[in-house]
């Protein structure tokens, strides 16, 4: 995921359409890293569209009264963080990135007023960055001797007590153990999508990685994600980028579990033979990444993102004990991918 980075906006000369455009595009780049292999159709990417659109503005709602209920007008980072803290790998990756955010800010700070090692370090931590939110990269060694503030969160049980415990550089909390879990398994899946590609298929990919729908954006995003109608709270830098990381997420999450769907709805016609022979010998054999979909590989369709949304949105046994076990319809709120 691209940060926000110093340069004139895309947005300044471009019109409405030409931004409809862009982001489909990018669409298309984030389903493509997360698996895709084929181009996706115009249905498909608008149905990821409105899909994502609805959860940030859902996200903006919630935030808001959150905002409300501690007598604030204006949404915070925390009140972002706080609607995935269930998902502690992905809150540490936040924490980390936002942590390096400010000290790159404190070294600018320092550089422009004539600091000393500012140009050593900046590179180190643009690595750091990007591998906080990419899912892996290099840790520059300036930037490791550089010690990074740790973002505290008001609803941790540190936050309750004046004094803290001094943190040990050997000490990784759990957190931070599920984060490299979890970064160890995108490795994993990056690995397998990228073993059999040739070098320009894997530059092209990496370039797919930069995908993002708020790198030098931000006003168009802005727009799109409803700031100004939703909530009357206008956004810093840290929730852009928030927003920018947690979009990425849910593109990729919907991505992959459609396309667990079509695997499995491939592998019934197969086992009931609604196949040809034809297309059975074609799918068995080594397939290149950019093979057209007339080869054997189809493209994830509206009904397999459909699929995917009502698996997403499942809900467990607890809902229905609310209920006393019972079948009744009820209306249950928009679940956060």
């Amino acid at each position: 995921m691209a940060c926000t980075l110093d340069g004139p906006d895309l947005e300044d000369v471009e019109d409405a359409a030409e931004w409809k455009m862009r982001l489909t595009y990018h669409i298309e780049q984030m389903m493509f890293v997360s698996g895709e292999t084929a181009e996706p159709t115009p249905d498909t990417t608008g149905m990821i569209e409105e899909i994502v659109r609805q959860q940030v503005i859902e996200m903006l709602v919630q935030c808001t009264a959150q905002a409300g209920r501690r007598g604030s007008r204006s949404i915070s980072t925390d009140d972002l963080i706080f609607l995935i803290r269930h998902d502690r790998a992905k809150v540490s990756r936040l924490r980390t990135f936002l942590s390096w955010k400010d000290v790159r800010k404190n070294v600018k700070d320092s550089d422009d007023k004539g600091g000393g090692d500012a140009a050593d370090f900046a590179g180190g931590e643009d690595a750091t960055a990007a591998g906080v939110l990419g899912g892996g990269g290099p840790v520059g060694d300036a930037a490791k001797k550089n010690k990074k503030a740790k973002v505290g969160l008001p609803w941790e049980v540190a936050s309750f007590y004046s004094e803290q415990v001094p943190e040990r550089d050997d000490e990784e909390d759990e957190d931070e153990e599920e984060m490299n879990y979890a970064t160890l398994q995108r490795l994993k899946n990056a690995d397998e999508r990228t073993k059999h590609m040739t070098r320009d298929e894997y530059v092209h990919w990496s370039e797919c990685r930069q995908a993002s729908f708020t790198f030098r954006k931000g006003k168009r995003f802005k727009e799109w994600a409803g700031f100004g109608i939703v909530t009357d709270s206008k956004p810093n830098d840290d929730i852009v980028d928030i927003l920018g990381f947690l979009t990425f997420e849910i593109v990729q999450t919907l991505t992959e579990e459609a396309l667990k769907v079509k695997e499995a709805e491939d592998l019934v016609k197969r086992e009931s033979g609604g196949e040809s022979a034809q297309n059975c010998r074609k799918r068995k054999r080594e397939r290149g990444l950019f093979d057209p979909p007339e080869e054997g590989r189809t493209p994830i369709e509206p009904r397999h993102v459909e699929e995917a949304f009502r698996r997403l949105q499942r809900r467990g046994n607890k809902g229905r004990a609310m209920r006393n076990f019972s079948k009744a319809l009820n209306r249950t709120p928009l679940k956060l991918i």
